[in-house]
């Protein structure tokens, strides 16, 4: 079974116009790629962060989020997304820029085009809060980090 397509409106700008637009890799694949629209190369050394644009707006629909994640191949060298998964609000209309950091012992170089992040969409629930003086006993209880265990 595969899953639902959604439309989701994109505006392409200037800084982009000869980038592609994200795509899925694969037919599981979870989220696109986002690629870097910059200028010229940053190289960010360790320890430093970056916001790196994509030159892509969204018009995400209401009752969903975008997400950015980071991307596993980057993360194996230490780029990492300091705030992931960072959220893209259904009435977000700037452009979406990646934050990026370099949590590695050796500077990164980040070029225009490269892949930098995933972008997964998700639907969003509503809370409707109804307050009340107790609440449900389960076997767990108040038990916190690591109460479930170590393995």
């Amino acid at each position: 079974m595969s899953a639902p397509e959604i439309a989701v409106r994109v505006m392409r700008l200037a800084t982009a116009a000869d980038l592609p637009l994200p795509r899925y890799h694969s037919g599981g694949a979870a989220g696109l790629d986002l690629r870097a629209a910059l200028a010229e190369e940053l190289v960010l050394p360790p320890g430093r962060r970056a916001l790196v644009p994509t030159g892509l707006r969204l018009a995400v629909p209401a009752g969903y989020e975008a997400q950015l994640r980071p991307r596993s191949g980057l993360a194996r060298r230490g780029l990492l997304l300091p705030n992931a998964p960072a959220t893209i609000d259904s009435d977000y209309r700037g452009e979406l820029q990646v934050l990026v950091w370099n949590a590695g012992d050796a500077p990164h170089a980040i070029r225009r085009g490269d892949r930098i992040a995933q972008l997964v969409l998700a639907p969003v629930a509503r809370i409707a809060w109804r307050e009340c003086g107790e609440l449900p006993e389960t076997p767990r209880g108040a038990g916190g980090f690591g109460s479930t265990g170590e393995r």
